[in-house]
């Protein structure tokens, strides 16, 4: 069935528990046969529409050696999928990646206290106000089989989509924090979605 996956947006969902909302509604879409269909930049919510419209603006500001929207799919588990915001490949293989969320004035101004922090310190942060963002980072990891990747937060200045068309984004716009990989974490990623591997294998029997 083509909806039998778990994509890097449904991180949260998964390891939330079978006692929430959103974990029965991840489990009815696994099983619906229906994929689900966004398109970021059309969306009433200021938020979001500008996400997708500065991502595109972060993406001119990369060299080449980066490709949007790149799909990775777990060697260990085809059940889990990623799509990396930002993927560095070479010879057809990701080296690295890079996530990219977009916040607004005042969380921008308490995460740049980080900027210059060390591992320790930066990673405990993110690990209590960002945990979805960490989460996801290590789904994408567990996925992708990589070590470390960058976890970035780029600053929205306004929800004026004229405005975000034209924005030219430099590094002081932005912060970038290396986050490696967490093997406990990748294990409980690895024990939700065993059952749903499971499922998926007995499914596409038939």
């Amino acid at each position: 069935m083509r909806s039998m996956y778990i994509g890097s947006g449904d991180v949260v969902a998964l390891m939330s528990g079978i006692t929430t909302e959103s974990h029965r509604k991840l489990l009815r879409r696994f099983v619906s046969d229906e994929i689900p269909h966004y398109n970021a930049k059309r969306s009433p919510i200021n938020a979001l529409r500008a996400g997708a419209i500065l991502e595109d603006r972060f993406f001119l500001a990369l060299s080449d050696e980066y490709l949007p929207q790149y799909k990775v799919v777990s060697k260990e588990m085809d059940v889990c999928r990623a799509t990396l915001d930002f993927a560095k490949v070479e010879h057809n293989k990701v080296v690295d990646f890079i996530e990219l969320k977009t916040v607004f004035a005042n969380d921008y101004l308490d995460i740049n206290m980080y900027r210059e922090s060390p591992e320790e310190e930066y990673l405990e942060f993110i690990r209590k106000h960002y945990k979805h963002n960490y989460e996801q980072v290590q789904y994408q990891l567990f996925c992708s089989e990589l070590d470390a990747a960058t976890l970035c937060y780029l600053e929205v200045q306004t929800y004026d989509d004229e405005e975000n068309i034209k924005r030219n984004i430099t590094p002081d716009e932005y912060i970038e924090f290396r986050i490696p990989r967490n093997e406990e974490f990748i294990n409980s990623i690895r024990g939700r979605c065993t059952i749903l591997q499971q499922i998926k294998n007995y499914y596409v029997k038939y």
